[in-house]
């Protein structure tokens, strides 16, 4: 028994290393190291990908967005293609150890498959041309977002729209196919981005002349005349038309491309042809392909559809928003109108008269306010419009009556019903006094801009920002959750608040009023379960977890994201009238999109610590992400332990002409050329997370170890000679060192000093939904009582600095992620300062004031290093954690 404890002590005191290879070579272990990093970034990006497009299904189910079978099917292959791409990885990373994942996804595709074989009817007719009466929402992918609202609003709401028919992407194909224009545009596009605005003007002619200088395929042109003779037969003559694009994906929700595609008014039956193709070119407008460029829209996913309709000589015109579009909780409803054509107006080339009404029923005109309208654009006689000049006493007059504004704000608040949103709609009134609703789409509406001052309506708010996870109102008590075993504790009705959004918070999330948290996004796991159980949640709100005090009774706004004090009844009135479902809003489109999103949204693995969170138990493709997300992350954080280093694999840190010892692995792109020799610099090194760690390592310097007591020490040799798992035999070179392995924005450090093995793994970039700081720690040299007061003085540390921490017996986790790259950072460098200055605490972990003392000087000094902390929170009786690693750095 001597003999061991001779060694044990010696192990804790001592520096020895021996290589200990396993089977692999040196460059082997590099190599293999390196393509499973190369993986897990892949995993990372389609993983994020995937809950995107999960993300556009929820919000296209719940009314957000004009669909049809074409957007079902191709959101649903490609969830399926970035989850199948997730499983690859991460059984490229883990090679073997997943194989039944391939067997789930099938399962879950054919199940889709089946979804959608079932769907197969009469859904994508072959028309080149609709009449409006029979466009609708569920013909979005044929006619386009802005004729399919136009025939929505005449088969279910009855209210005036001019007659017409829609010209659908198949004659738009058409065209481009038979005049073998896709490959010719294609290689144009090509050749220029939306920064080289010299190039895109020049291309942009170039394909708009080829496209307007094209024949119309003859059966195309032949049902285009056709409709219109059909349009005219009523009136008994020719009549002028107005012809508006109404491209694949325009009017939807954040996505209208206003104002970038052409209209043409006032067009006689001899240039409707032309006029047509001209509508078709300007989907290669400048702003059109600047549009599309930034918002990374794919250019054959806009298809040009054609709106033709009677052409409405009007006396008056402009456009009705339902709400207040700078202030998302003002429910008034704004008319703005000039003379003339609506043109004027949506323009904005003249001053506009604004009738407000309050939402009553009917509606009260609450505010006019008449400006002068100094032009006017009219038809002319034959075809085409003018501009004309508004003279006299007559600018001055209001360009509508109160009777007509009264009856175009009754007939907004139907299109808003029928909608189940917000909208923006364009009107005509006619000179016989005849309203004609010309476009409706989607509002796009920005939260209230009063800031933290006093709001117009529910005063001054605790806390707002973030974004809109899941929409709604809910009400009840804060309950902060800090640590896993904190949701046992979670009442029901209470308003969940955390720092992060994991997944695993979605065990309660049946009990919860609404969520908030400090980072996370609408593409998350933890957004996509809140909105499919209705669950109001703000995230990305900074600070929460300090603005919001536990047990207070507040009332969320994830709509408007703003947290009030106390219970609001009259919003949560309003919103709970918001989220009714509209049942004449529901169209098959919708019936089938909720069946095939049945198998691919849901998450039922929400707690990676049972054994149900296996392969077998991925029921939907939801859940597959969610497995195969946190296992690539523990596959890739217990590589090293698996995998043995020898000396000669890595390159020593030569720091200040000192060789430290930290041995450094370049995965990739680590260091800042091939570094020759056994030593690399500090300076060699290009990795942002070992450049923040090394910040918090030399920020302040170490003191040495806390003084020991007789029964400090005691406990160190009694543990050492009595626990086998402290043998110093069973020490290799790789745990007697400190192995960093790197790329430019991946790290991970595994070491052992002494009776302690800790690991700090990150990842560091520009793309926070990517980004974490993770860390673990288990071992020391004292008995089990003082390792885990350790661990949960370390934990109380952390959680202050924002970590999320859990500890398990005398092992401690810690983690932060989802921030931008300099909150990433700044964690980093606290793990490093811990690392340098919690080494051999365990030994006065008996000894309560100076345990006290430590940890003041600890706080202290934390503020000098990276600043005050943003997440105060009271001691951890029990359940806290620790960062905290013996991590040597003195040659």
């Amino acid at each position: 028994m001597f003999g061991k404890l001779a060694r044990a002590v010696k192990s804790f005191f001592s520096d020895s290393q021996s290589d200990v290879p396993q089977g692999l070579t040196e460059e082997q272990i590099q190599t293999e190291f390196k393509k499973r990093y190369h993986h897990f970034k892949l995993l990372l990006t389609a993983n994020k990908k995937a809950l995107e497009l999960m993300t556009e299904m929820e919000e296209a189910l719940n009314g957000r967005r004009t669909f049809g079978m074409a957007f079902i099917r191709a959101h649903s292959t490609a969830v399926s293609v970035n989850v199948y791409k997730i499983v690859e990885h991460l059984n490229a990373i883990a090679p073997g150890r997943y194989a039944e994942l391939y067997n789930r996804i099938k399962d879950i595709q054919r199940r889709i498959g089946e979804c959608l074989a079932a769907s197969c009817t009469q859904d994508t007719p072959a028309d080149l041309v609709i009449p409006m009466g029979k466009a609708g929402r569920d013909l979005a992918d044929l006619v386009g977002g802005k004729m399919a609202g136009l025939g929505e609003i005449v088969r279910r709401t009855g209210l005036p729209v001019p007659p017409g028919f829609a010209i659908t992407a198949r004659a738009y194909h058409r065209l481009i196919g038979d005049n073998d224009l896709k490959d010719e545009i294609y290689r144009l596009l090509q050749s220029a981005g939306p920064d080289d605005q010299r190039n895109l003007m020049i291309l942009s002619s170039q394909i708009r002349n080829k496209i307007t200088e094209t024949t119309v395929p003859e059966d195309v042109a032949k049902a285009i005349l056709a409709a219109y003779d059909t349009l005219c037969a009523p009136f008994g003559r020719p009549m002028p038309v107005s012809l508006r694009s109404s491209a694949l994906g325009e009017d939807e929700a954040g996505q209208t491309f206003a104002g970038q595609f052409s209209s043409k008014l006032n067009v006689g039956p001899e240039d409707i042809l032309q006029c047509y193709k001209e509508i078709v070119a300007s989907k290669y407008s400048p702003q059109a392909m600047t549009y599309r460029f930034n918002r990374g829209i794919p250019d054959e996913d806009v298809a040009m559809c054609v709106g033709v309709m009677a052409m409405v000589d009007a006396v008056a015109g402009g456009v009705i928003y339902s709400r207040n579009p700078l202030d998302i909780r003002d429910d008034s409803i704004h008319i703005h109108s000039a003379f003339g054509l609506a043109k004027s107006v949506v323009d904005g080339s003249v001053g506009t008269d604004e009738f407000v009404f309050v939402r009553e029923t009917p509606p009260r005109l609450s505010e006019r306010h008449i400006r002068r309208k100094d032009q006017e654009f009219m038809c002319l006689p034959g075809e085409g419009v003018c501009r004309t000049e508004t003279t006299g006493q007559r600018a001055m007059e209001p360009s509508i009556s109160d009777e007509t504004a009264t009856s175009l704000a009754e007939a907004t608040v139907t299109l808003e019903a029928m909608y189940g949103a917000p909208v923006d709609v364009e009107w005509a009134v006619d000179g016989a006094g005849a309203i004609w609703f010309l476009q409706c789409r989607e509002l796009v509406q920005l939260p209230s801009q009063s800031g933290g001052g006093e709001s117009r309506v529910y005063g001054t708010p605790l806390a707002s920002g973030g974004v809109t996870a899941s929409p709604g109102a809910g009400c009840g008590p804060v309950f902060v959750v800090r640590r896993e075993a904190d949701l046992l504790r979670f009442p029901r009705g209470g308003v969940l608040v955390a720092v992060e959004a994991p997944p695993r918070y979605a065990s309660v999330i049946d009990m919860a009023s609404a969520i908030i948290t400090e980072k996370g996004g609408a593409a998350g796991h933890l957004a996509n379960v809140a909105r499919e159980f209705r669950v109001p949640s703000i995230m990305g709100l900074a600070g929460a977890t300090s603005l919001l005090a536990p047990e207070t009774e507040v009332t969320v706004d994830a709509d408007g994201r703003a947290v009030y004090p106390g219970r609001l009844q009259e919003l949560l009135d309003e919103a709970a009238a918001q989220r009714q479902p509209a049942p004449e809003r529901i169209t098959p489109m919708h019936a089938i999109l909720r069946r095939v999103m049945d198998q691919i949204t849901p998450l039922h693995l929400i707690d990676p610590n049972v054994p149900a969170f296996a392969p077998e138990n991925c029921a939907s493709l939801h859940d597959v992400t969610r497995f195969c997300h946190e296992k690539s992350v523990s596959e890739m954080f217990n590589f090293g332990q698996e995998f043995h280093f020898s000396k000669r694999a890595a390159k020593q840190l030569k720091y200040k002409g000192t060789a430290m010892k930290w041995w450094f692995i370049n995965l990739d792109d680590g260091f800042t050329h091939e570094v020759p020799g056994k030593y690399v610099k500090l300076e060699e090194i290009c990795s942002i997370p070992v450049g923040a760690l090394w910040d918090g390592i030399i920020a302040i310097p170490w003191q040495g170890p806390p003084p020991v007591d007789g029964r400090g020490l005691m406990s160190i040799i009694i543990q050492a000679s009595t626990n086998p798992q402290l043998e110093a035999a069973s020490h290799s070179s790789f745990s007697e060192r400190n192995y960093f392995m790197v790329s430019s924005n991946y790290m991970c450090l595994s070491s052992r000093f002494g009776f302690h093995f800790c690991t700090v793994e990150a990842m560091v970039g520009d793309r926070p939904s990517e980004n974490y700081v993770s860390f673990q720690f288990k071992g020391g040299a004292a008995e089990y009582t003082r390792r885990r007061r350790r661990a949960q003085f370390v934990g109380e540390i952390l959680e202050i600095h924002g970590f999320v921490v859990e500890v398990t017996e005398d092992a401690s986790f810690a983690r932060v992620s989802g921030g931008p790259q300099e909150e990433m950072q700044q964690a980093l460098t606290v793990i490093g300062y811990m690392l340098m200055h919690t080494r051999q605490l365990d030994m006065i972990m008996h000894n309560e004031p100076m345990v006290q003392s430590y940890k003041q000087k600890i706080l202290d000094d934390l503020v000098t290093v990276v600043g005050a902390p943003t997440h105060a929170v009271p001691p951890c009786p029990v359940q806290a954690s620790e960062t905290t690693a013996e991590a040597e750095t003195t040659a």
